[in-house]
């Protein structure tokens, strides 16, 4: 079987390295992102993942796998920022407070469709005003949900996570490699090509 990553995303194509795999190909989905109206963070994530996995072509001999991730602070949504001032809002939401990484893996046959959901507890430290506009001057916040990234400056910010730290980064690769094996990708020999 091939494995096809239905994401443009470098970050989930270095964790997809690190289970030893290299995708034979990369396939962007194109779905509308919005959450429904009342939707809970949960239900949204999910329906990403999976209508990403939907929207990407798959052929008999391939295994496509999609994510999303998405940060929830209280019952709000924080999606990518859409700009230097939405970032901001959102770091100082977050600031001082615990919050749930929500990452929704779907991997996709022509006969089959798996998903699983992880969730992370995240805490971030109290923010200063040197941190946030430091952070917003680095620019490591633009494409991230949320508007930060744990792998990068902002893990100063986080004294502890009580879950799966790939899952914050884009895609948890426990729960990952046991999906695409259940597809019939082999996650036990390093550095397979999958093609």
């Amino acid at each position: 079987m091939k494995l096809i990553l239905g994401s443009t995303s470098p970050r989930r194509r270095e964790l997809v390295a690190q289970l030893g795999l290299t995708p034979a190909g990369t396939r962007a989905p194109d779905i509308d992102e919005t959450p429904m109206k009342g939707e809970p963070a949960r239900d949204y994530v999910a329906r990403m993942a999976r209508e990403k996995a939907a929207a990407v072509s798959c052929a008999a001999d391939e295994v496509v796998l999609c994510a999303d991730t998405t940060v929830v602070c209280g019952r709000r949504i924080l999606g990518k920022p859409a700009d230097e001032k939405e970032a901001a809002e959102f770091l100082w939401l977050l600031s001082g407070r615990r919050h749930h990484v929500l990452t929704a893996v779907a991997v996709r046959t022509q006969g089959a469709l798996r998903e699983r959901l992880v969730d992370t507890a995240v805490k971030f430290r109290a923010l200063s005003n040197a941190d946030v506009n430091g952070y917003l001057a680095s620019g490591e916040w633009r494409g991230k949900a949320g508007g930060y990234a744990i792998q990068g400056r902002a893990g100063a910010f986080i004294p502890w996570i009580q879950g799966s730290f790939t899952g914050v980064v884009g895609l948890p690769l426990s729960e990952t490699a046991l999906l695409l094996a259940a597809a019939g990708i082999d996650v036990t020999a390093a550095d397979k090509v999958s093609a």
